[in-house]
């Protein structure tokens, strides 16, 4: 297997330095995509681990208590869950809320602010997890492209050579159409992963923004109950 991999990028470097300029280009073109698609996708891999454990500690730490605790109570634990800025928001508008209200009773003067303040809270959170999806996208969506351009053009150039020697026989173009093909495997190879990791991190944020709304009834609720 290992003589197998080793032949495999000895034949791939041989191919490499038979492409003209224009496929070289291609080529460096889809690996700054691929590159940077991956650093986006190792990064969104890590923090939507911590943001699954974290959420989950919040929601213990939350629904431990009677009424409802401070956000500094719990911010070292849970700082990175989305859950938790919206919870900040919420308890802030309702703290200024019962605060301006003390001298008629403390009573909650409404509850729709609060629900906006969380709202508004929990929108800027689904941007910040939405950040960077867009170019997962667009790798998944162009790269393909660029590297059938690259394909098309080593063969026009394959052909153009072929024209030139006078030799029309299969073993005489068969090494430009072999250079002109990496270029359309480098775009599928860096177009696949993207494509994979948009619809897997997608999916995630659509949950995590269910679980954002369950969570703002979950707490208005606990507040009607409380101050209402």
């Amino acid at each position: 297997m290992t003589l197998l991999a080793l032949a495999a990028v000895g034949q791939l470097g041989d191919l490499l330095q038979q492409t003209g300029w224009v496929a070289r280009i291609v080529l460096l073109i889809l690996l700054g995509f691929s590159l940077f698609s991956w650093a986006i996708i190792f990064q969104k891999y890590r923090r939507f681990r911590a943001i699954e454990r974290q959420t989950h500690q919040f929601l213990q730490l939350f629904r431990a208590v009677e009424r409802l605790p401070s956000p500094k109570s719990f911010e070292t634990a849970t700082a990175t869950s989305p859950l938790a800025a919206i919870y900040t928001a919420g308890y802030r508008e309702l703290e200024s809320q019962l605060a301006s209200a003390n001298p008629h009773g403390g009573k909650l003067k409404s509850l729709n602010a609060v629900a906006v303040s969380m709202q508004l809270a929990s929108a800027e959170q689904v941007r910040r997890l939405e950040r960077y999806m867009p170019w997962l996208a667009t790798t998944g969506s162009v790269t393909p492209f660029i590297g059938l351009f690259g394909t098309v053009w080593g063969v026009m150039d394959a052909f153009s050579g072929l024209g030139e020697a006078g030799a029309a026989s299969l073993r005489a173009v068969a090494p430009g159409i072999a250079e002109a093909l990496v270029a359309t495997a480098a775009g599928l190879f860096t177009a696949i992963p993207a494509v994979i990791a948009y619809n897997h991190y997608l999916h995630h944020i659509r949950e995590l923004a269910a679980r954002m709304d369950n969570f703002m009834a979950e707490f208005l609720a606990a507040i009607e109950k409380t101050y209402g």
